[in-house]
Protein backbone atom coordinates (compact mmCIF):
# COMPACT_ATOMS: atom_id res chain seq x y z
CA UNK A 1 0.00 0.00 0.00
CA UNK A 2 1.66 3.67 -0.97
CA UNK A 3 2.09 5.75 2.12
CA UNK A 4 0.63 8.95 1.52
CA UNK A 5 0.66 11.95 3.68
CA UNK A 6 -1.60 13.00 6.57
CA UNK A 7 -1.84 14.99 8.95
CA UNK A 8 0.09 13.26 11.61
CA UNK A 9 2.73 11.73 9.74
CA UNK A 10 3.69 14.88 7.38
CA UNK A 11 7.27 15.36 7.12
CA UNK A 12 8.02 18.90 8.15
CA UNK A 13 11.25 20.23 7.37
CA UNK A 14 10.94 23.57 8.79
CA UNK A 15 8.07 26.11 10.14
CA UNK A 16 8.37 29.42 11.57
CA UNK A 17 5.19 32.40 11.98
CA UNK A 18 5.51 32.91 7.77
CA UNK A 19 6.52 29.57 6.25
CA UNK A 20 5.71 25.74 6.62
CA UNK A 21 8.12 23.38 4.33
CA UNK A 22 6.84 19.85 3.76
CA UNK A 23 8.78 16.67 2.16
CA UNK A 24 5.94 15.67 -0.31
CA UNK A 25 5.23 11.90 -0.56
CA UNK A 26 4.67 10.81 -4.46
CA UNK A 27 1.26 10.72 -4.86
CA UNK A 28 0.24 13.54 -2.75
CA UNK A 29 -1.64 16.31 -4.79
CA UNK A 30 0.07 20.13 -3.67
CA UNK A 31 -3.60 21.35 -4.37
CA UNK A 32 -6.90 20.32 -4.85
CA UNK A 33 -8.13 18.82 -7.71
CA UNK A 34 -11.08 17.69 -9.96
CA UNK A 35 -9.69 14.05 -8.40
CA UNK A 36 -11.31 15.58 -5.07
CA UNK A 37 -8.34 13.66 -3.26
CA UNK A 38 -7.42 15.50 0.09
CA UNK A 39 -4.11 17.78 -0.71
CA UNK A 40 -0.94 18.38 1.00
CA UNK A 41 -2.39 21.80 1.83
CA UNK A 42 -5.45 20.73 3.95
CA UNK A 43 -3.31 17.99 5.61
CA UNK A 44 -0.67 20.40 6.05
CA UNK A 45 -3.60 22.79 7.87
CA UNK A 46 -5.04 20.12 9.50
CA UNK A 47 -1.36 19.76 10.90
CA UNK A 48 -1.42 23.27 11.94
CA UNK A 49 -4.60 23.19 13.19
CA UNK A 50 -4.03 20.13 15.75
CA UNK A 51 -1.00 21.55 17.11
CA UNK A 52 -1.29 24.95 18.03
CA UNK A 53 -5.03 24.30 19.00
CA UNK A 54 -6.09 27.29 16.39
CA UNK A 55 -10.04 27.74 16.25
CA UNK A 56 -11.68 28.73 13.24
CA UNK A 57 -9.99 28.13 9.51
CA UNK A 58 -6.15 27.88 9.38
CA UNK A 59 -4.60 30.49 6.45
CA UNK A 60 -2.08 28.84 3.96
CA UNK A 61 -1.42 30.05 0.80
CA UNK A 62 0.37 27.78 -2.06
CA UNK A 63 3.04 29.26 -3.57
CA UNK A 64 4.33 26.47 -6.11
CA UNK A 65 3.38 22.89 -6.95
CA UNK A 66 4.98 19.63 -7.57
CA UNK A 67 3.34 17.07 -10.08
CA UNK A 68 1.63 14.33 -8.39
CA UNK A 69 4.16 11.61 -8.97
CA UNK A 70 7.29 13.48 -7.76
CA UNK A 71 8.22 14.31 -4.23
CA UNK A 72 10.15 16.58 -2.28
CA UNK A 73 10.52 20.05 -0.65
CA UNK A 74 7.28 22.06 -0.94
CA UNK A 75 6.98 25.28 0.88
CA UNK A 76 3.57 27.02 1.80
CA UNK A 77 2.89 30.44 3.36
CA UNK A 78 1.40 30.84 7.07
CA UNK A 79 0.12 34.15 6.37
CA UNK A 80 -0.90 36.60 3.31
CA UNK A 81 1.85 38.60 3.18
CA UNK A 82 4.07 35.72 3.41
CA UNK A 83 2.63 34.61 0.46
CA UNK A 84 2.33 37.42 -1.99
CA UNK A 85 6.40 37.79 -1.10
CA UNK A 86 6.96 34.05 -2.03
CA UNK A 87 4.78 34.00 -4.95
CA UNK A 88 7.06 37.19 -6.40
CA UNK A 89 9.94 35.17 -5.17
CA UNK A 90 8.45 31.78 -7.15
CA UNK A 91 7.46 34.28 -10.33
CA UNK A 92 10.63 35.75 -11.31
CA UNK A 93 12.85 32.80 -10.49
CA UNK A 94 14.11 34.22 -7.57
CA UNK A 95 13.96 30.71 -5.92
CA UNK A 96 16.62 28.07 -6.43
CA UNK A 97 15.69 24.66 -7.17
CA UNK A 98 17.29 21.45 -7.17
CA UNK A 99 16.04 18.10 -8.03
CA UNK A 100 17.48 14.62 -8.95
CA UNK A 101 16.06 12.22 -11.36
CA UNK A 102 16.79 8.73 -11.78
CA UNK A 103 16.87 8.17 -15.55
CA UNK A 104 17.35 4.81 -17.55
CA UNK A 105 20.01 6.21 -19.89
CA UNK A 106 23.29 8.13 -18.99
CA UNK A 107 23.24 11.68 -21.15
CA UNK A 108 26.14 11.51 -23.48
CA UNK A 109 27.81 14.01 -21.23
CA UNK A 110 28.80 14.09 -17.58
CA UNK A 111 26.87 17.62 -17.06
CA UNK A 112 25.50 20.22 -19.57
CA UNK A 113 22.68 22.48 -20.40
CA UNK A 114 19.42 21.35 -22.28
CA UNK A 115 17.71 23.86 -24.21
CA UNK A 116 14.00 23.28 -25.59
CA UNK A 117 11.19 25.02 -26.78
CA UNK A 118 7.81 23.38 -25.10
CA UNK A 119 4.55 23.09 -25.95
CA UNK A 120 1.91 22.18 -23.59
CA UNK A 121 -1.19 20.14 -24.64
CA UNK A 122 -3.90 20.58 -21.74
CA UNK A 123 -5.76 18.15 -22.81
CA UNK A 124 -2.97 15.27 -22.62
CA UNK A 125 -1.49 17.45 -19.57
CA UNK A 126 1.82 16.51 -21.16
CA UNK A 127 4.26 19.54 -22.79
CA UNK A 128 6.44 18.15 -25.81
CA UNK A 129 10.18 19.08 -26.49
CA UNK A 130 10.90 20.86 -29.44
CA UNK A 131 14.59 21.86 -30.99
CA UNK A 132 13.38 24.72 -32.51
CA UNK A 133 11.16 27.36 -31.47
CA UNK A 134 7.67 26.28 -32.88
CA UNK A 135 4.28 28.46 -32.08
CA UNK A 136 2.72 28.47 -28.83
CA UNK A 137 6.40 27.21 -27.20
CA UNK A 138 8.42 27.94 -24.55
CA UNK A 139 12.02 28.42 -24.18
CA UNK A 140 12.88 26.10 -21.51
CA UNK A 141 16.25 25.68 -19.85
CA UNK A 142 17.91 23.05 -17.14
CA UNK A 143 21.43 22.00 -15.70
CA UNK A 144 22.47 18.71 -15.12
CA UNK A 145 25.21 16.62 -13.53
CA UNK A 146 25.49 13.12 -13.18
CA UNK A 147 25.74 12.21 -9.59
CA UNK A 148 25.77 8.60 -9.42
CA UNK A 149 26.03 5.24 -11.82
CA UNK A 150 23.43 2.72 -10.27
CA UNK A 151 23.52 -1.14 -11.65
CA UNK A 152 20.61 -0.20 -13.92
CA UNK A 153 19.72 3.45 -13.61
CA UNK A 154 21.78 7.12 -13.22
CA UNK A 155 21.45 9.92 -11.01
CA UNK A 156 20.62 13.67 -12.34
CA UNK A 157 21.17 16.22 -10.23
CA UNK A 158 19.15 19.40 -12.08
CA UNK A 159 19.06 22.90 -11.61
CA UNK A 160 16.49 24.45 -13.67
CA UNK A 161 16.96 28.26 -15.29
CA UNK A 162 13.10 27.98 -16.21
CA UNK A 163 9.91 26.49 -14.34
CA UNK A 164 7.64 25.20 -17.47
CA UNK A 165 4.93 23.06 -16.95
CA UNK A 166 6.80 19.06 -16.68
CA UNK A 167 9.89 20.73 -17.64
CA UNK A 168 12.63 18.00 -16.26
CA UNK A 169 10.10 14.82 -17.56
CA UNK A 170 9.87 16.61 -20.91
CA UNK A 171 13.21 17.78 -21.44
CA UNK A 172 14.73 14.45 -20.59
CA UNK A 173 12.85 12.30 -22.45
CA UNK A 174 13.38 14.73 -25.47
CA UNK A 175 17.58 13.43 -24.96
CA UNK A 176 16.22 9.54 -24.19
CA UNK A 177 16.97 9.90 -20.49
CA UNK A 178 13.74 9.02 -19.47
CA UNK A 179 13.02 9.05 -15.20
CA UNK A 180 12.41 5.83 -14.25
CA UNK A 181 8.53 5.16 -13.62
CA UNK A 182 7.69 7.86 -16.39
CA UNK A 183 4.77 6.03 -18.64
CA UNK A 184 3.86 9.57 -19.91
CA UNK A 185 7.19 10.64 -21.00
CA UNK A 186 8.56 6.96 -22.36
CA UNK A 187 9.10 4.96 -19.48
CA UNK A 188 9.52 1.24 -20.12
CA UNK A 189 7.36 0.19 -17.03
CA UNK A 190 5.86 2.12 -14.26
CA UNK A 191 6.87 1.91 -10.87
CA UNK A 192 4.62 -0.02 -8.29
CA UNK A 193 3.51 2.93 -6.34
CA UNK A 194 2.40 5.02 -9.46
CA UNK A 195 5.34 7.41 -8.81
CA UNK A 196 8.52 8.51 -10.86
CA UNK A 197 11.51 9.13 -9.69
CA UNK A 198 11.84 12.56 -9.82
CA UNK A 199 12.74 14.56 -6.56
CA UNK A 200 12.72 18.14 -5.20
CA UNK A 201 16.03 17.81 -3.33
CA UNK A 202 16.57 21.40 -2.34
CA UNK A 203 15.07 24.68 -2.33
CA UNK A 204 16.67 27.71 -1.16
CA UNK A 205 15.09 31.45 -1.11
CA UNK A 206 15.51 34.48 0.84
CA UNK A 207 12.92 34.28 3.68
CA UNK A 208 9.74 36.76 2.94
CA UNK A 209 10.00 38.20 6.23
CA UNK A 210 13.37 37.59 7.83
CA UNK A 211 15.23 38.86 4.90
CA UNK A 212 17.59 36.29 5.32
CA UNK A 213 18.95 32.76 2.72
CA UNK A 214 16.92 29.89 3.56
CA UNK A 215 17.65 26.39 2.21
CA UNK A 216 15.78 23.06 2.75
CA UNK A 217 17.14 19.32 1.83
CA UNK A 218 14.27 16.68 1.73
CA UNK A 219 15.68 13.54 2.09
CA UNK A 220 14.13 10.84 -1.21
CA UNK A 221 10.99 8.07 -0.80
CA UNK A 222 12.61 4.91 0.95
CA UNK A 223 13.20 2.32 -1.99
CA UNK A 224 15.85 0.26 -2.97
CA UNK A 225 16.62 2.27 -5.90
CA UNK A 226 16.21 5.91 -3.85
CA UNK A 227 18.40 4.67 -0.94
CA UNK A 228 20.92 3.32 -3.45
CA UNK A 229 21.22 6.71 -4.56
CA UNK A 230 22.31 7.90 -1.23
Amino acid sequence: MVQRSNSENLQVLYEDNHLIVVNKRPGDIVQGDKTRDTSLSEITKEYLKTKYQKPGNVFLGVAHRLDRPTSGAVVFARTSKALTRLNKLFAEGETKKTYWAVVQKAPEKESGTLVHWLVRNPKQNKSYAHEKEVPNSKKAVLHYTLLKRLDNYFLLKISLETGRHHQIRAQLSAVGCTIKGDLKYGAARSNKDGSIHLHARELSFVHPVRKETVSFTAAPPDDPVWNACL
